[in-house]
């Protein structure tokens, strides 16, 4: 009689898997499709299952195939709403209030991710915050191998009071301008994570052709499975390893795991820091012990520990419970452990950790999030291994802010079928170091994600501001060369480039001034994908003419005319070499549309560098719309960073 009762729960219910129709996350009430085109809706239902699509006065009729997939392409809607879309099979889903209108993706690293709140805005300080026709989706990142077929999750919100402050700084301003221009809605779709670097959001696909990024790419693809399969490998191979190879010593023999273990006789380590360093010599598990307090006022439901990277895998208890494990020394360890568990003062953290051969040890510094990683902390060695012989489970294992592709198959791959008007990218911090190289990954990443969404997708690009303290004398800068990598990106096409080289801050790597960078972004999305008459483009360089001991600089994009608010007409910014190739600042002046260069120091200029520096200080030379002379070079001489590329280390952050 059981038998046969689930039996008959199994055809109820289906055999596939999905038993309820289910629909992509990017999908939900409150979001805004593309206006004036096709748009695709699909998710996931039982093979065969047959669907129906409703929304305002269509009906659209679908069968799922035979691997579980389904999809329907909604006929072109113009801008407005509110529509309900009814999704009906052997369940139905309803989304209320849908729009339609123009959709930008806003990704890249920090600066994009920083919300109002995070700047430290003032809610009553930011006008017309009410505004029911901006809206964002905020996904839930996900990373993969392979990529994936449905976002981690995600919401869409609408701006108002309550919710803005949680919005993209940057996308909001570039969302609020095109809506003051347009009066149609706009979707923002806010997918991005600070300090990441370009390679992460870029397909296998795109990263192959790069020697550097070669071997990883094979071995993605030689292994051909995901996150997903390889952790249920490793849940089979713990089957037997855990009792046999693993989960054994005296640690657990004797429970060092428990606050009231006596280790008062335990070694100190500082940390982070390899334990090879500290001169112990020794593979497998290596047990670590500290006391840690609550913040002053903690009164959230949970407490975030995060540990970073440990190099190989790790067990970690709080106050004699088990609060998570991570396998893999790229992966970042963030444990959120139940408010129930902890105490104000003193609770006991221990944490196992296990090397496999090489390096052993907690290895990132907490730069982020709290400080319970750094100090001191006592240790004893535990099990030891034979390094040679000892049996190694193969395991998802990558930092989210710079493994290849990680980030794209999580969060860009499966988004490439929706339908969006196009992009705006603010990263490149955290590529400096590698400028040179950037010359050919951004344009990389611009060919990838036009061929994934095939269509030329507008792709609005963000110039890293100034930061850092200026320098006495001028030199090498890879800020300036990641500028300049960024600039050579506006000869793919549609793309804009918006200057911030006069909004950055000295001691802050995210300027606070948004409003300005979505208002320079905005310009360059209303010209170039709505067709407004108006001037977008900061100045850039031209010509040089060298008229003995001074240099005669023509722009292009000076609007009107280029202005400065120095009463003298003089500019600031300007470097000057001659043969020696030795820059020196130089002293420059407005002369109408044209710039007059000279120098004390250089008696045959040969080369001119403006706003070359992490941070050129203050700045006066714009056009009449208040755009910002674009930094430049004249000269083709070796930069600091050429010739650094991608190396894959068994440390990379």
């Amino acid at each position: 009689m059981l038998r046969i009762l689930l039996v008959l729960l199994a055809i109820f219910y289906g055999l596939d898997g999905y038993c309820e129709v289910t629909v992509h996350a990017i999908f939900g009430d409150k979001m805004v499709l593309q206006r004036d085109t096709v748009n695709k809706l699909w998710g996931w239902a039982d093979a065969g299952e047959e669907i129906t699509i409703t929304i305002g006065e269509t009906t659209i009729n679908t069968e799922a195939n035979d691997d579980g997939s389904w999809s329907v392409l909604l006929p072109q809607f113009p801008a407005g709403g509110p529509y309900t879309i009814t999704i009906q099979g052997k369940n139905k889903i309803t989304f209320e209030n849908i729009l339609f209108g123009e959709v930008w993706l806003c990704s890249g690293q920090s600066n994009m991710q920083y919300t109002l709140r995070m700047l430290g805005k003032d809610i009553s300080k930011i006008d017309r915050v009410d505004n029911p026709m901006i809206r964002q989706f905020r996904n839930e990142l996900d990373v993969d191998y392979l990529p994936k077929a449905d976002l981690k999750g995600g919401n869409w919100v609408e701006a108002d009071s309550a919710t803005v402050l949680d919005f993209s700084a940057t996308a909001y301003y570039f969302g609020r301008v095109l809506y003051d221009s347009l009066k149609v809605p706009i979707g923002l779709l806010n997918i991005n994570l600070g300090a990441t670097t370009i390679e992460t959001w870029m397909s296998g696909e795109a990263l192959n052709p790069f020697p550097q990024f070669r071997d990883i790419i094979e071995e993605i693809n030689d292994r051909g499975k995901s996150f997903e399969e390889m952790n249920a490998d490793l849940e089979s191979f713990r089957e037997s390893w855990d009792d046999k190879h693993y989960l054994k010593g005296p640690g657990f023999d004797e429970k060092w795991y428990l606050p009231q273990y006596d280790d008062s006789k335990w070694s100190t380590m500082k940390v982070p820091n390899f334990w090879e360093y500290e001169g112990l010599d020794h593979d497998g598990a290596v047990w670590f012990r500290r006391t840690f307090d609550l913040p002053e006022g903690f009164d959230a439901d949970s407490f975030q520990l995060a540990l970073n990277q440990i190099d190989d895998y790790d067990i970690t208890w709080v106050n004699g419970v088990k609060v998570g494990e991570t396998f893999g020394n790229r992966n970042f360890r963030n444990y959120k452990v139940p408010r129930s568990l902890l105490k104000q003062k003193d609770n006991i953290l221990v944490v196992r950790v296990f090397d496999v051969g090489g390096l052993g040890g907690f290895h990132t510094a907490a730069f982020w999030g709290n400080s319970i990683l750094v100090g001191e902390w006592k240790y004893k060695a535990g099990l030891p291994i034979d390094t040679t012989s000892f049996p190694v489970p193969d395991v998802p294992n990558g930092s989210i802010f710079s493994y290849p592709t990680l980030l794209y198959n999580g969060n860009i791959a499966p988004i490439t079928d929706l339908s969006i008007k196009g992009v705006i990218w603010y990263q490149g911090e955290s590529n400096t170091a590698r400028a040179e190289e950037y010359r050919k990954l951004l344009p990389g990443l611009i060919a990838d994600w036009r061929q994934q969404w095939d269509y030329d997708l507008p792709i609005l690009v963000v110039q890293l501001a100034n930061h850092r303290q200026e320098k006495e004398h001028p030199g090498d800068s890879e800020w300036a060369e990641l500028r300049e990598a960024q600039s050579m990106a506006l000869e793919n096409g549609a793309t804009h480039l918006a200057v911030t080289i006069d909004i950055g801050e000295a001691d802050d790597i995210h300027p606070k001034n948004k409003e300005d960078v979505g208002y320079r972004l905005a310009l360059g999305a209303l010209q170039k994908c709505y067709g407004l008459d108006i001037v977008v483009n900061s100045p850039v360089f031209k010509a040089m003419k060298i008229e003995g001991a001074e240099v005669l600089i023509e722009f292009d994009h000076i609007g009107e005319e280029l202005q400065t608010n120095d009463k003298y007409g003089y500019i600031r910014g300007f470097e000057l070499a001659g043969e020696d190739g030795t820059f020196y600042w130089a002293k420059a002046k407005l002369v109408g549309n044209k710039v007059i260069v000279w120098s004390d120091a250089v008696d045959k200029p040969l080369a001119v560098r403006y706003a070359w520096s992490d941070n050129p200080g203050e700045l006066n030379l714009y056009n009449e719309e208040g755009l910002p002379l674009t930094p430049f070079r004249t000269d083709n001489w070796p930069l600091s960073t050429e010739g650094k590329v991608y190396n894959h280390t068994p440390h990379q952050f």
